[in-house]
């Protein structure tokens, strides 16, 4: 199995020459099964450059969506294989407060986009998982959502594939202001033993209170999530759209502190654009 980002940035993009290192497109993981199924997680502007890979094959796609925010849909009206014909794309929403199902094809409509959803030639389904099933199958993979603490709500997945774990956490607030909809130990359940956890870190301590309430964790909670799940590796994810490469290298400086003094041996990286892991 294989993952590869191609967003990571969270709120909004960022070009500019202080975001090359981690880049500075939206939300966007692809992951490639044992069996050739491609998995994709969001919809950000990061998938512009994964169509343009995926474009030259014919085989189905599944894209599983957390929420519909902008940032994690904004990127679908330029994803190549929607204007292949025939080609078959699984979508799949997240459990959103208000049921929009649609709003990713919703975006193409009326006067803010000059091609309208109806008239692309792929064969589009939107795949809604019913409440209270909270697994089900893609190729050899066995996918689990769980309810993320986000304004609006959402989804966070578990994709397992043979001995494989990823678990896809974003847009996720720890110990929000709210009522959660999840709480701490029940990620930890969700999460437990993988391979690597993909979580939301756009703040940090730092920045709150200020930010409190707004749907994201700090990175040092990430970290605490991921030691108490016996991750292998933690990805933190959604960077903060002000925060630039060499400040995202501070914040794996700091979080890595919280690893020694703890003594784990848990891995942790910033998610960056390109960046491509095996399992």
């Amino acid at each position: 199995m294989q993952l590869t980002f191609y967003g990571v940035r969270g709120s909004i993009p960022t070009p500019g020459a202080d975001f090359v290192r981690y880049g500075g497109n939206t939300a966007c993981v692809h992951i490639s099964l044992t069996d050739g199924t491609d998995i994709i997680l969001d919809a950000g502007t990061g998938i512009r450059l994964l169509g343009n890979q995926l474009v030259k094959k014919t085989s189905p796609i599944h894209l599983l969506l957390t929420h519909n925010h902008w940032d994690h849909i904004q990127g679908f009206p330029f994803f190549a294989p929607i204007y292949q014909k025939d080609r078959e794309i699984i979508i799949y929403p997240g459990q959103t407060a208000l049921p929009e199902h649609d709003q990713i094809l919703q975006q193409m409509q009326g006067s803010v986009f000059p091609v309208p959803a109806k008239a692309l030639t792929s064969d589009i389904s939107l795949h809604v998982v019913p409440d209270g099933q909270d697994s089900w199958k893609i190729g050899n993979a066995t996918i689990r959502r769980l309810p993320m603490n986000h304004p609006g709500k959402g989804s966070a997945y578990c994709i397992n594939d043979g001995n494989c774990k990823i678990a896809y956490i974003t847009d996720n607030e720890l110990y929000p202001p709210y009522k959660k909809e999840t709480d701490f130990m029940t990620f930890v359940d969700f999460a437990r033993d993988a391979d690597v956890i993909i979580h939301d870190a756009q703040y940090m301590v730092a920045d709150m209170p200020a930010k409190s309430g707004w749907g994201h964790s700090v990175a040092e909670e990430a970290v605490k999530l991921a030691m108490a799940c016996n991750a292998k590796c933690l990805a933190l994810y959604s960077h903060d759209p002000e925060r630039t490469d060499d400040d995202i290298d501070a914040v794996v400086e700091h979080c890595n502190q919280f690893i020694q003094v703890a003594e784990s041996s848990l891995t942790l990286i910033a998610a960056a654009e390109g960046q491509t892991l095996q399992f």
